[in-house]
């Protein structure tokens, strides 16, 4: 088989494999990502998060679920917020109590762990609001709350 007919075989018969794989999808890593109490936070986050499939992302410490039309991302080793007197929100789950600060943008919510050390940031895209946001907290507090307490709690 001439060279050429076999390179045009070769990819050809590898054409489905490619278009199986779906991309990484791209997520800047947060500034303690390398925080070896993120692997425990990570490791814990589940595959699937409000009916959206997990997908791979590019940086350490970070998950993402959905498909382009509104990504949820959620970024471990993010600065842990300070005292504040923002408006914090306690979310009940399976493994206790997790505290969030919640911040508003024009197409997403953000929401940060509150008295974790690492803290966790959860990005989620107002395109997902039949997602309530409360829920898909109380599914990601177990996983964030394996991050170390700093002493810090809502009032």
């Amino acid at each position: 088989m001439p060279r050429k007919a076999l390179a045009l075989s070769l990819l050809v018969l590898g054409m489905p494999l490619l278009a199986s794989c779906a991309s990484p999808y791209a997520v800047d890593p947060a500034k303690y990502a390398a925080d070896p109490d993120c692997a425990r936070v990570m490791l814990a986050m589940p595959d699937v998060l409000g009916g959206l499939d997990k997908r791979t992302t590019t940086s350490q410490a970070t998950a993402a679920w959905g498909d382009d039309e509104g990504v949820v991302v959620a970024r471990c080793g993010v600065e842990p917020p300070g005292p504040t007197t923002d408006e914090c929100l306690s979310v009940d789950a399976t493994t206790g109590t997790q505290d969030w600060i919640i911040d508003e943008t024009d197409d997403s919510w953000i929401a940060t762990t509150f008295g974790r050390s690492p803290a966790l940031e959860v990005t989620v895209p107002k395109v997902r609001a039949d997602q309530a946001l409360g829920d898909l907290l109380a599914v990601l507090s177990g996983p964030a709350a394996l991050a170390p307490t700093n002493g810090l709690e809502c009032l």
